[in-house]
């Protein structure tokens, strides 16, 4: 079980779709700095879970919390100002842009100067654009995106415009970072380095992770708790080490394979 005070408290959260049960009276946490998996087959909820965190869904019941305050009630474009961003199942970038632009848009939320201020270019619009120049820039050789930085986004490989997508969630400096299956369409290479991306991310900056992922290698390689989903319902939780063996799992989810490898 998480210790401490959570960072991210979501407690006997409910979304329904008429009579379907999305997710039924779901709680977990999130520690500060913790990297969280959530599991589960095909429609057990997950993704419409993060959608309620990141505020595109209102629940139809419970409470989230961020830093202890509730968010319900936050438009879905204030959520990044209040520490959470996210990535997507599919890229969400755009593409016409370059690389360098698309990190800028990350930072929106957490830019000062007004309209007026930046249209005059006065002294404050322009130390924020330095230090907004410096943020793409430390990201960037985090990410190793640094060489890729003035090429088209939608001309990059899957991999790159995935790194991008990170990258800008993570230039705002957030608290929480959702990721909703990172690894999804890629080959091996490009999901070796996001493994060693996230884990100089983890290195480098104070920020927590509650990822959605399918591939286990992946979860297993990466998180410190578990929590699975089954038809809306939390059927475990624990270290990857014992939600692996879990039986309800095996059955649930991981296959009988995985509890014997």
């Amino acid at each position: 079980m998480n210790t401490g005070a959570p960072l991210l408290s979501v407690d006997n959260v409910s979304m329904h779709f008429g009579g379907l049960k999305a997710v039924d009276g779901v709680s977990l946490t999130v520690a500060a700095q913790q990297v969280v998996g959530l599991i589960g087959p095909n429609g057990s909820g997950k993704s419409t879970l993060i959608n309620v965190i990141s505020r595109i869904y209102d629940p139809t019941g419970g409470t989230v919390k961020l830093d202890d305050k509730e968010i319900a009630g936050v438009a879905v474009h204030e959520i990044a100002a209040l520490g959470i961003t996210r990535t997507f199942q599919n890229v969400r970038l755009f593409p016409t842009m370059t690389v360098r632009d698309n990190l800028r848009m990350g930072t929106t939320s957490a830019t000062r100067a007004g309209f007026v201020t930046s249209g005059l270019a006065l002294p404050a619009a322009r130390r924020e654009e330095k230090a907004v120049d410096q943020q793409v820039e430390d990201v960037a050789v985090l990410l190793g995106l640094e060489a890729q930085l003035d090429r088209v986004a939608g001309d990059l490989p899957y991999g790159l415009q995935k790194l991008t997508e990170l990258g800008r969630a993570l230039i705002s400096n957030p608290k929480l970072i959702l990721l909703d299956e990172p690894v999804a369409g890629m080959n091996s290479s490009e999901k070796q380095a996001l493994v060693a991306a996230l884990r100089r991310v983890r290195a480098a900056r104070p920020v927590a992770f509650l990822l959605v992922e399918h591939d286990m290698a992946f979860v297993m390689s990466l998180t410190e708790y578990l929590y699975v989903l089954n038809f809306g319902k939390l059927i475990a939780q624990g270290s990857p080490e014992h939600v692996r063996a879990d039986p309800g799992v095996i059955e649930a989810y991981l296959g009988v394979g995985h509890a014997e490898s």
